[in-house]
């Protein structure tokens, strides 16, 4: 389901939201999108662009079951399964070169990726005479912010030595031809990018994906395994072959290819996943030389700080969460919580098979996410999508003394800014889980089971 789908099908849910007047990119679209955050939100009008542009597309669960065709609960064990067929071994003896590890999401089969061939791609209907970044809505969030980014914008390189990759990059247009890209230090492409040579890095980035793309893209898969393996996996997606050879889904809105070179600017500030100002640094530009796009093409926007930057965050991490709980507990469900900023904090859930399950799941679920801060683990009687429940659960049946675990100076993630953050180091936090789950005074269970029943 492509993005143009996708918005069909969140109108005739009664989701969508359409405004007909023009709206102004700078400040203004951010704030209205805002307003309304948690519904897609569609701005048919723009100031001094001829694109749309759309915004709340990954604001709630439902959106994402709607385009996966599954319920909202069902969302994570999708991605779950997903993740477990893009770790499957290809049967191809040179998987991950260029071509995608593409398993059927029905049965599981490699099937070869579609290819549009030059010029026959969706994405690339229009390849536009000139590079002109001004004539793409970029939008002004916040007064604050440096200038005009991108932040739906998925990068798609090709490192030499592990193969594809697709991950999220902030783009702050530096000029008509020209963007500043925030890359994650030892991550995917910031490595490939270190390892380039006086040319720098090609790259395609695309904005405006199919709501599964970017899903899949907002996974952190080992080094070796392509994006849009998991992205195959999830629902069929075609490809395409860009000019500099980048593959990308050939139903992108916009593509723009070019070369992440080894200038640097300062980059920020920014308003990241915690609602905070992200630090300014100095970062790669990046010049783009060739863009193309659908006919009628969609500019969408990712307001950063609000329910979709958290989502598309936060969300991927379950599937990783919940494996690395299985391999020590019967793990039920995981809830990476908005309350957390969808990327500190997580609810477990567990079927308690022996004591010492509660410690261990928190043990496991630091390993499955190691951004995560503070986990609660409860049992299946508990709702963890609810707040109250999870709390109710601490109140019942978490006890410091027994229950508690505090990890000090760990490894931790550079979005938390109470954290302690030194140049060039990881940045390092204490961590804590709270082991909510009934306690078993015996091997097989609590002696007193009824006095943990909840009545009514």
């Amino acid at each position: 389901m492509n993005l143009h789908a996708f918005l069909a099908a969140a109108d005739a849910a009664g989701y969508l939201i359409t405004v007909d007047r023009e709206v102004d990119p700078y400040l203004e679209a951010a704030r209205l999108a805002a307003e309304v955050d948690g519904r897609p939100i569609l701005f048919r009008q723009v100031k001094g662009s001829p694109f749309p542009i759309v915004a709340g597309v990954c604001s709630d669960r439902r959106y994402f079951g709607l385009a996966l065709g599954v319920p909202a609960e069902q969302v994570m064990f999708r991605l779950a399964e997903a993740l477990a067929a893009a770790l499957t071994p290809s049967p191809s003896p040179n998987p991950g070169r260029g071509e995608p590890n593409s398993v059927n999401s029905g049965t599981g089969e490699p099937v070869p990726p579609q290819n549009w061939g030059a010029g026959g791609a969706p994405c690339q209907e229009i390849v536009e005479p000139n590079v002109n970044l001004e004539a793409i809505p970029f939008l002004t969030h916040y007064a604050g912010d440096a200038g005009a980014y991108a932040s739906a914008a998925v990068a798609f390189i090709d490192d030499p030595e592990t193969g594809p990759n697709a991950s999220y990059h902030r783009l702050l247009r530096l000029d008509r031809t020209r963007v500043a890209a925030r890359l994650v230090e030892r991550r995917g492409t910031e490595t490939a990018w270190r390892k380039s040579g006086p040319e720098g890095l090609p790259v395609a980035i695309c904005i405006g994906l199919p709501p599964h793309v970017l899903l899949a893209a907002s996974m952190a898969p080992p080094p070796g395994v392509d994006e849009l393996t998991i992205a195959q996996a999830l629902a069929p997606t075609p490809l395409t072959t860009c000019a500099n050879g980048i593959r990308v889904p050939a139903e992108a809105e916009f593509v723009l290819e070019g070369r992440i070179t080894h200038e640097l600017v300062p980059e920020g500030p920014f308003v990241d996943l915690t609602g905070t100002y992200d630090f300014t640094r100095r970062q790669p530009v990046i010049e783009i030389d060739r863009v193309t796009h659908r006919r009628d093409a969609i500019y969408q926007a990712l307001l950063p700080g609000k329910l979709e930057h958290r989502l598309l965050m936060g969300m991927p991490r379950e599937p990783t969460i919940y494996a690395e709980v299985n391999k020590v507990a019967r793990c039920l469900n995981v809830h990476v919580t908005p309350g957390g900023a969808s990327w500190l904090h997580a609810v477990v859930q567990i079927a308690k098979r022996s004591p010492d399950d509660g410690r261990e799941a928190i043990a496991a679920a630091f390993r499955g996410h190691g951004s995560l801060k503070h986990v609660w683990v409860v049992d299946d009687d508990i709702d963890i999508f609810d707040p109250n429940d999870v709390e109710w659960a601490v109140a019942t049946r978490f006890q410091a003394d027994r229950g508690l675990v505090v990890l000090t100076e760990q490894p931790s993630s550079s979005l938390d800014p109470s954290a302690h953050h030194a140049p060039g180091q990881k940045s390092r936090t204490a961590k804590m889980g709270l082991d909510a789950t009934v306690r078993w005074d015996t091997p097989t269970g609590p002696s007193d089971p009824e006095a943990y029943r909840r009545v009514g």
